[in-house]
């Protein structure tokens, strides 16, 4: 029978190598595409509660970029679009004592902290909640009424695909020849540069923040392509760049934005069709300095301001004033282990699950702490660990020596934090940490030269979940095992495995498992205990352990070898 499993391995190799997390940036999936879409006002509610009216600065600026179009006799009416907390409207009702400002926004906590300003007074804002895409905005506003619409780092916010619906809204209510003041992201900014070498990429030009939040960057064909091709024209249009200096981090960040001015062609143009718009390019890292209203481009650059505070501007780029990670505590017997994992805020956006702390790494681990007999002197290895290593940590108390394993190298680093901070000589030096993808020969084999025994202990939580994964599991788990037999079963060298099934159902567990010559010693699943078949429930007491199982679908399966 040896010899049979034996031949059987030696058939089926393992690959060179398998790809479990992918390397390429394809961007989101279409799941997390349509639920970024469904759920944006959610997103924006929760940035708005996180950030306040503390993340754009207030556009005192206005009155310099626009000044013309504010001033005047007679009332002028605005609609601000997308009015966040209120940094476009108190500057301008501020400044202009003869502006109504109608404003909306589909956050209702933004909407909210409008109301909640200290300038605000119903004699000058009228400010609702409105989605642009799907509500009839002349419910709310008079059609044909508004003289002036402010769109001011808004419509990146919406999928390229629903913005005309957008434009045609606000066309409803303005007025013939009333114009929009636009200013947005442009291509070529520092955000979108940093979201490039991330999984965030929605579509072309348009990506997800890590909160959820969604940015497009604006190329100025497609902005009057679709203003144009909306009922508007383009009457200026400036390409604007400018570095913002982090002094405390050193840190210099180039932004580009594009400002813009649309009139709506329902009116008289204000210049001849033979009289192309002005289009400038504001941007300092250019060697020409064409002349703009008697300035040099640099010097135009100067009176431009960013909209976003600096440190805003910061986490805004992807540079969190802290780091992408946040930290939790596990309590198993009498330790406490303080893990740092990467933050629920980013998770969605992170392709490595090995990134986050799994319920079946915590009830193994829970389950090691109780029962330190399993790997009571023994050599352990531990099979897509992930970045928190709880069992390998656990094991190490009582364990000869723990190999801890992952294949993905963030996940590796952030491990190492974790073992450094929680563990100290001489347990830290019993516990070493490999880079192994499933498959990877030259992997295997610097495994095996830290222990050329092999592990008479294997361990691996919710590592069964991608069905390709599952043959190069236990074929590398053979490669590691130990050959040495015990007297018991329960003395053997095992596999244990400790899962919700998602993908991947029993029945092929066992066919990859028989194929590379392990054997089902054991099994429990927290949903019908009473099914173990022997020692697996001797790990449990009878009372007080149901704090370390969070799921009524965990699986604990026990292999040996055959």
């Amino acid at each position: 029978m040896a010899s049979n499993v034996e031949d059987n391995v030696e058939q089926q190799k393992p690959p060179q190598k398998l790809q479990i997390y992918s390397n390429s940036n394809s961007g989101v999936s279409s799941f997390w595409r349509e639920k970024y879409e469904r759920e944006a006002k959610k997103y924006w509610d929760v940035f708005y509660k996180r950030h306040q009216d503390r993340f754009f600065k207030d556009r005192h600026y206005l009155d310099k970029e626009w000044g013309s179009y504010f001033s005047g006799s007679g009332t002028k009416v605005l609609l601000e679009v997308g009015c966040g907390a209120g940094n476009t409207i108190f500057p301008l009702i501020a400044t202009y004592p003869n502006v109504f400002v109608h404003a909306c926004d589909f956050s209702p906590r933004a909407v909210d902290l409008v109301k909640t300003h200290k300038d605000f007074t119903e004699t000058r804002v009228s400010v609702f909640v409105c989605d642009l895409t799907m509500d009839d905005l002349s419910k709310q506003v008079p059609p044909t009424s508004v003289d002036i619409v402010t769109m001011i780092f808004v419509l990146s916010a919406v999928s390229p695909e629903k913005m005309p619906l957008v434009l045609q809204n606000i066309k409803k209510v303005l007025k013939p020849n009333g114009c929009v003041l636009f200013r947005d992201y442009a291509v070529g900014d520092l955000a979108q540069e940093r979201f490039t070498g991330k999984d965030q990429k929605i579509s072309e030009n348009f990506y997800v923040r890590g909160d959820g939040t969604r940015a497009y960057y604006f190329s100025n064909d497609f902005l009057t392509n679709l203003f144009e091709e909306n009922g508007f024209e383009t009457e200026e249009l400036s390409l604007c760049c400018k570095q913002v200096e982090n002094r405390s981090r050193d840190l210099v960040m180039n932004r580009r934005w594009v400002q813009a001015v649309f009139r709506s062609s329902d009116g008289i143009n204000t210049y001849s069709s033979t009289e192309a718009p002005a289009k400038r390019n504001l941007c300092a890292l250019e060697n020409t300095e064409p002349k703009v209203n008697g300035n040099t481009a640099d010097e135009s650059m100067k009176s431009f301001e960013v909209d976003i505070s600096e440190g805003m501007a910061v986490e805004m780029f992807g540079i969190s004033t802290t780091d992408d990670n946040e930290t939790i505590e596990v309590e198993l017997g009498d330790c406490t282990f303080r893990i740092k994992v990467l933050s629920k805020e980013y998770q969605h956006t992170c392709k490595s699950t090995g990134l986050m702390l799994w319920e079946s790494a915590r009830l193994m681990g829970a389950v090691l702490a109780r029962n330190p007999s399993i790997v009571t002197g023994k050599r352990v290895l531990e099979l897509g660990c992930g970045c928190s290593g709880i069992c390998s940590m656990v094991a190490v108390r009582s364990a000869d020596i723990v190999v801890a394993t992952d294949g993905d190298q963030r996940a590796l680093e952030l491990l190492y934090q974790n073992i450094t901070s929680n563990l100290s000589p001489p347990l830290l030096t019993k516990l070493t940490s490999h880079r192994l993808e499933w498959g990877n020969k030259d992997q295997i084999q610097a495994v095996k030269d830290a222990n050329s025994e092999g592990f008479e202990v294997i361990i691996g939580t919710d590592v069964t979940y991608i069905p390709a994964a599952v043959s190069p599991l236990f074929a590398t788990a053979r490669e590691l095992i130990s050959s040495n037999r015990g007297n018991k079963e329960e003395q053997e060298p095992a596999l244990i495995l400790c899962h919700i099934l998602r993908r991947v159902d029993e029945p092929s567990i066992l066919s990859a498992a028989s194929q590379y010559g392990f054997k089902l010693v054991d099994k429990w699943s927290s949903g019908s205990p009473s099914q173990c078949q022997s020692f697996i429930n001797s790990w449990f007491p009878e009372a007080g352990f149901e704090k370390h199982i969070p799921s009524s679908a965990l699986n604990i399966m026990y292999f040996c070898l055959e």
